[in-house]
């Protein structure tokens, strides 16, 4: 973030300092200086793009991820519900086994009794108390068929109630391990989707980093290319020869600067009302950006208006990362007054102001308070504004 600050602060400072030489020609130096700086932004602009197609390619295979674990645990969950209906069908199972077993007590005590008081040999004298062949036979086979009866109906009971329970068993540790295999992709997929996030916001900055030097790309190329053609025609004025009752050219009006030709030092009016509260070449905490000490910070109330220091061309104006919305003014002369922390802002680039003209309104610092960032730069450096300012 402080290297796009500053790049862009000078940016401009060499753009008016060009400017501001067009009348003597261009030196080889600006020039050089320029076509580095592009070649700079433009090695810089390469390595984000890298950047931004690793983040990309990462990206996908996260939320490829991120789907898998989803899936999982819908699987997870669709599978919870198949074992929470099995185990609820066989707890009905058992509850209908209960009540057979219920409803055949009974008939099991009663025969219970009969054995009780036929005694071990019951069974026996029921088969040698008949009185003949036939009677013999009918009295075995209904000894037989009660016993059998009667095992069969303990054996089968027994047997039903430990299968079903050992079922319910069974179901009820199929459903503890999906519950777990569910926790698990649950927190698999809180993984991912906090993965995705983050590979997502730093792509976004990277895009925002990438946008920003394109930005300033493009403004050098223009400013190169325009230096390159009032170099072409002031090469073709010098060897045009003069004419005594030509004509003089139009001259473009003069704008007052802080330099020789300006208003002295402590003669301007302050932007905003307010106190300064952060004093130029400060020590910054490490929360705040750097570049905040190259200017003052003036409290103030939010909403207030914020007036240009002396007449200029705005140069800039829009949001700046670190410093809200920004503007900057040139007022010639290789002298730039900047503005920061504006909650809105009232000029477009190129608009002409005069002393006092509104720029825009008071917004909030990072720090979250009412503040009006000012700076001024003469010849490409930052000067202490309080110096140019009215004594309060």
């Amino acid at each position: 973030m402080t290297f796009r600050i500053t790049l862009c602060i000078t940016v401009f400072a060499l753009g008016i300092g060009l400017r501001a030489q067009t009348a003597n020609g261009v030196s080889a130096e600006d020039e050089a200086q320029i076509a580095e700086r592009i070649r700079g932004l433009e090695a810089e602009s390469d390595r984000l793009a890298g950047e931004a197609r690793t983040l990309l390619a990462d990206l996908r295979k996260l939320e490829a991820e991120r789907n898998l674990q989803v899936g999982r645990v819908r699987e997870a969950q669709a599978a919870i519900v198949e074992i929470q209906n099995s185990i609820e069908g066989t707890a009905q199972r058992l509850l209908a086994l209960e009540a057979q077993r219920i409803a055949q007590l009974p008939a099991m005590e009663t025969q219970l009794v009969d054995m009780y008081k036929r005694g071990r040999s019951g069974f026996a004298r029921l088969v040698l108390s008949a009185g003949g062949i036939r009677e013999f036979g009918r009295a075995t086979r209904a000894a037989a068929a009660m016993l059998r009866a009667s095992e069969e109906r303990v054996t089968q009971h027994r047997a039903t109630a430990q299968a079903l329970s050992q079922e319910r068993a069974n179901l009820e540790a199929e459903l503890d391990a999906r519950r777990k295999r569910e926790a698990e992709a649950r927190l698999a997929q809180g993984a991912a989707d906090k993965a995705v996030a983050g590979r997502a916001a730093l792509l976004t900055r990277v895009d925002s980093q990438r946008d920003v030097n394109a930005r300033l790309a493009g403004e050098l190329q223009v400013e190169q290319a325009r230096l390159k053609q009032q170099e072409a025609e002031q090469i073709a004025a010098d060897d045009t020869p003069a004419v005594s009752n030509a004509p003089a050219a139009p001259r473009s009006p003069t704008i007052s600067t802080f330099g020789s030709t300006g208003p002295p030092r402590g003669s301007l009016l302050w932007p905003v009302s307010g106190r300064v509260t952060g004093r130029f070449g400060r020590r910054v905490s490490p929360t705040e950006d750097p570049a905040a000490a190259n200017g003052i910070e003036i409290a103030s109330r939010e909403g207030n208006l914020v007036r240009a220091l002396h007449s200029g061309t705005v140069s800039f104006a829009g949001p700046l990362e670190g410093f809200g919305n920004l503007v900057i003014v040139d007022h010639g002369d290789n002298t730039l007054s900047v503005y920061g922390y504006l909650g809105s802002v009232s000029v477009n680039r190129d608009d002409m102001v005069m002393s006092g003209a509104e720029l825009g309104r008071v917004g909030l610092a990072p720090a979250g308070t009412a503040t009006l960032f000012l700076e001024i730069r003469i010849d490409g450096r930052s000067v202490d504004p309080v110096q140019w300012l009215r004594p309060l």
